[in-house]
């Protein structure tokens, strides 16, 4: 078939020799089967995937649900275990009628580790979510080895008594006749912590911050 002698008429279209006309018929064919996918399969695939996504994640929250769900005697004792730890560190915290013994407990290991208290002054208790810390400053007179036992003796206390900015000076007069033996001052803060009983002020308030 020479195609150069070929006259396409469009509006004549039945002249058209047999092969052009199935080719046009098959163009049109795939013209329309393009514009069909772009404006609606194309969608609905992209609905398929998110459809897809969606169902992975499904699965993966039920797999990790399962999961749990297995292991929820496990998670029990552990949080029995975990109850159990809290309310031990709890009982090591004084209620207010046990505060002034726990001072005293503190001036003891100092005193029983061979210091000499220049400053032993309990500060003003802050409020805290459950607890008050109560805070003490401190100087006191010995060497390093009565310093190591007496920060030793607080962290054997059965309370919970922390130490902090410890502040090691020598003594100015340390040279002084019967002050050999205690050429060092150590300034530091220690606290103690109480355990904020229900008709605590802290308490209640927090109860009525709750409340609205």
């Amino acid at each position: 078939m020479n195609l150069s002698n070929l006259n396409l008429d469009p509006e004549n279209v039945g002249s058209w020799p047999l092969p052009i006309k199935v080719s046009a018929v098959l163009l049109i064919c795939a013209l329309a089967a393009g514009a069909v996918y772009y404006l609606d399969t194309q969608t609905q695939l992209d609905e398929l995937g998110a459809i897809e996504a969606k169902e992975q994640e499904l699965k993966t929250g039920f797999e990790n649900k399962q999961k749990k769900a297995v292991n929820l005697e496990e998670y029990r004792l552990q949080l029995d275990e975990i109850e159990k730890s809290f309310g031990d560190l709890l009982r090591q915290l004084p209620d207010k009628t046990q505060v002034p013994d726990l001072l005293v407990d503190v001036s003891q290991t100092g005193l029983a580790s061979g210091l000499e208290f220049e400053l032993f002054k309990p500060g003003s208790e802050t409020p805290k979510e459950f607890y008050a810390e109560l805070p003490i400053d401190i100087r006191v007179l010995g060497n390093y080895t009565e310093f190591g036992t007496f920060i030793s003796g607080l962290a054997s206390l059965p309370r919970i008594v922390t130490i902090h900015n410890v502040k090691i000076i020598p003594r100015k007069d340390s040279s002084a006749a019967g002050n050999k033996n205690k050429p060092l001052v150590m300034e530091a803060l220690v606290k103690t912590y109480r355990y904020m009983d229900e008709g605590s002020p802290k308490s209640t308030q927090d109860k009525k911050t709750k409340r609205q």
